[in-house]
Formats: structure tokens, C-alpha cells, sequence
């Protein structure tokens, strides 16, 4: 369930935005509609275009391989019981290759029958939520398969939703119409 029920900062929609939050925003389209989180940072477009520079990295450029990146996105989700991000990042998660069947288990976490590296990929995003450390045995069995790049990906993958989670959770982003909660 929703954390609020009405949000706290408008979804500005598109037809209303001025030539800033329009220069800011206008390419911010998923599954042909602005989704939800752009209509409320519309609200701040320099905070918006600023962020999206960072978001864009984590989502699009990382070294992560996808699937990967969205098991440590939706365990972090969970985590915040960031119902918006989680339904999002279900929809993403299932483009890129996980199951219905994994992402209930990433609800579980990482002793829910994964393999070793997702198991211990699971347990990192649970250490930096819960402690904003991966332990010294967390990162050397990453390590064992990953590069710095993709551990200094990793963590900040984590950052970034865990900040995301804040913001929509305590904004009170609303589902978009085609997704669904937890």
C-alpha cells in the first residue's frame, strides 16, 4: 500500500509545464506517456534536469550488467518500501530478463534460492541500506566477478534508489495508471 494516499507535490501535468520545465523534462516518456516521477519533479526542473544527468548513468550506462542493476534497484525499493519505484522497476526488471518468479524473491532477499553472485549482489544492497558499508567477505565474493568500475557502479546504483525511494515516498509520487504496487 502507498505510503500517502494523495501526494504531498503535484504531478504537473505536461499540457501545464512552462519553456523550462518543457526544455527540462519534454523527452521524460515511458511507455509513450511523462510518467508520474518527471510530472513531479517538473515542480523543480533545475533539481530535475541536475539529477537526471546522474540517473541516466546509473540506468542507462553503468556497467552493470541490466539484469543485475535491477535486482540491486528493486531489493532497495523493497527495502524503502518504495511502492512506486518497486512497480516501475518490475516492469524494467522484467525487460531485461528476470522472472516473476525472482522478483518475488528479491522480496524474500538473499537466502531465497539464488545463485551464489546474486545471492551475495542481494546481501550488498542490503548492507548498504542497512549500514552504508559493504562488508569486507560482501565485497570480496563481488569481487570475484566484478571490476571496480562495477563495484563503485554498485554502490552507487544503491545511493541513487535509495535516494529515489526518499523522494517519492515522502513526495507521495502516485502509481502511474499501467503499474502495479507491491
Amino acid at each position: 500500500m502507498m505510503r500517502l494516499s494523495e501526494p504531498r507535490i503535484p504531478a504537473l501535468h505536461e499540457d501545464d509545464w512552462n519553456a523550462s520545465q518543457e526544455a527540462a523534462l519534454s523527452g521524460q516518456k515511458m511507455r509513450g506517456n511523462v510518467i508520474n516521477i518527471f510530472r513531479t519533479m517538473a515542480n523543480h526542473e533545475g533539481l530535475a534536469k541536475r539529477w537526471m544527468v546522474f540517473a541516466n548513468h546509473v540506468l542507462a550506462k553503468s556497467t552493470l550488467p541490466p539484469r543485475e542493476r535491477e535486482i540491486a534497484i528493486l531489493r532497495i525499493g523493497w527495502l524503502c518500501q518504495a511502492e512506486y519505484e518497486w512497480g516501475q522497476h518490475v516492469v524494467i526488471g522484467k525487460e531485461v530478463g528476470l522472472t516473476s518468479e525472482e522478483v518475488e524473491r528479491i522480496k524474500i532477499g538473499s537466502e531465497a534460492n539464488w545463485s551464489e553472485h546474486d545471492s551475495v549482489l542481494i546481501k550488498a544492497a542490503d548492507e548498504l541500506h542497512g549500514d552504508a558499508f559493504i562488508t569486507d567477505e560482501t565485497w570480496s565474493s563481488l569481487k570475484k566477478t566484478y571490476s571496480d568500475q562495477q563495484m563503485m557502479d554498485l554502490v552507487f546504483t544503491c545511493g541513487q534508489y535509495n535516494l529515489v525511494s526518499m523522494a517519492l515516498n515522502s513526495f507521495g509520487v502516485q502509481l502511474d495508471d499501467d503499474i502495479s504496487g507491491f
